[in-house]
């Protein structure tokens, strides 16, 4: 089955932003992958545990926990075998060739200044276009080997609102590769584990997103997602 393609939408003051990944970059994306799943297999030794709970089409939210690292992001997109889509200051995207290779690399625009209402429903059109997008719920980078951070309630609002699943991934192993100020990548191994499908609550057309709903997934995929690190530490050897 074919991947949709997103093109444009807007935000909430009518100004058309682009989410294009089609063509090109869209190749360009997955020569990208294929070489990174190479170095990463020589460099980092990367192994990848659940691969069959990625789902093949349709939007879904990847949401990896143990957030350690900015190796992660890349590490991510070894979760599974589709595009996936990332939120980025809309800056980078000004700068020539840097902006065409964040597109590339499943990147759209998101202004600095923006609310946070705006990148949601940027964030929600992608996602009921059949778009897979990462979002790390718990925002930045942290730093220990042992404990998710408390999560922000944004995966699970954003799913409710799109009544897409939560894909919950478990890194470990990334911080030890490269930690917060380092500029290079040791040769760690790193390990992805990826858990079940979460899915929201059922809810009606044109109804509110309830925040009890929220409060719940948010729950269930931090427990689920310490248990998913745990295991991804165990099998870095952490």
């Amino acid at each position: 089955m074919a991947e949709p393609t997103v093109s444009t939408a807007s935000d909430d003051a009518g100004a058309e932003i682009s989410l294009e990944l089609v063509g090109a970059p869209r190749l360009v994306y997955r020569a990208i992958r294929g070489v990174l799943r190479a170095v990463s297999a020589a460099w980092f030794r990367v192994e990848v545990t659940g691969r069959e709970h990625v789902p093949l089409s349709g939007g879904y939210i990847v949401a990896p926990g143990g957030h350690r690292s900015i190796i992660d992001t890349p590490m991510v997109s070894l979760a599974g075998p589709r595009v996936l889509r990332y939120m980025g200051a809309e800056n980078y995207f000004e700068i020539p060739v840097l902006g065409w290779f964040l597109r590339a690399m499943g990147g759209f625009p998101v202004e600095r200044s923006a609310t946070d209402r705006t990148a949601l429903r940027l964030a929600e059109w992608v996602l009921r276009n059949g778009e897979p997008l990462v979002v790390f719920p718990e925002s930045t980078r942290q730093e220990g080997p042992l404990l998710v951070e408390p999560l922000k309630e944004g995966a699970a609002f954003l799913a409710c609102r799109a009544q897409v699943p939560i894909v919950p991934v478990g890194i470990g192993g990334a911080e030890r590769a490269m930690p917060k100020g380092a500029w290079w990548a040791r040769p760690r191994k790193i390990a992805l584990v990826i858990g079940e499908p979460i899915h929201p609550v059922t809810r009606d057309n044109g109804s509110r997103v309830k925040r009890s709903d929220v409060r719940r997934l948010t729950e269930q995929l931090s427990g689920d997602l310490q248990a998913l690190f745990d295991e991804a530490q165990i099998r870095a050897g952490v």
